[in-house]
């Protein structure tokens, strides 16, 4: 049995790289990517609610205190060990004096843990503070 020689030469063995499945491999992790990033984030605070809260427009430079449920403090999407709190706060602060602070406690924290994170805030150098709330539904 003798095989008839094709284009690729004798052998038949085709050596094109099929990029086809690669794409699509990639089309799907994009895919995941776009899902799962938006409930990547750590803030699992549930903001206390007012009947007619100010609304303040988030500007890109805000820094975000979250404080959870259970104590914990996160800077920004950085969760922070209390007692790091201040001087990572003095260091941001060190970086850009100006920023302004959006302090999101939760609800079921008593208000003076919240006033002692917005001490060591206002300790740290940051003279715009403001706490985060959410519409209260009828």
């Amino acid at each position: 049995m003798r095989r008839k020689p094709g284009r690729y030469g004798e052998s038949g063995i085709k050596s094109d790289i099929n990029v086809t499945p690669l794409v699509d491999v990639c089309l799907v992790l994009l895919i995941i990517f776009m899902v799962v990033t938006p409930l990547l984030s750590n803030s699992k605070v549930v903001l206390p609610e007012t009947r007619t809260p100010d609304m303040l427009p988030e500007r890109e430079g805000q820094l975000t205190v979250s404080i959870q449920a259970d104590g914990g403090v996160s800077l920004g999407s950085r969760r922070v060990a209390e007692a790091d709190l201040a001087s990572a706060l003095r260091e941001m602060h060190a970086r850009s004096p100006e920023r302004e602070v959006v302090v999101k406690g939760d609800r079921r924290l008593s208000y003076q843990q919240v006033r002692q994170i917005l001490r060591q805030v206002n300790a740290a150098g940051f003279a715009k503070a403001g706490l985060a709330t959410e519409k209260r539904k009828k």
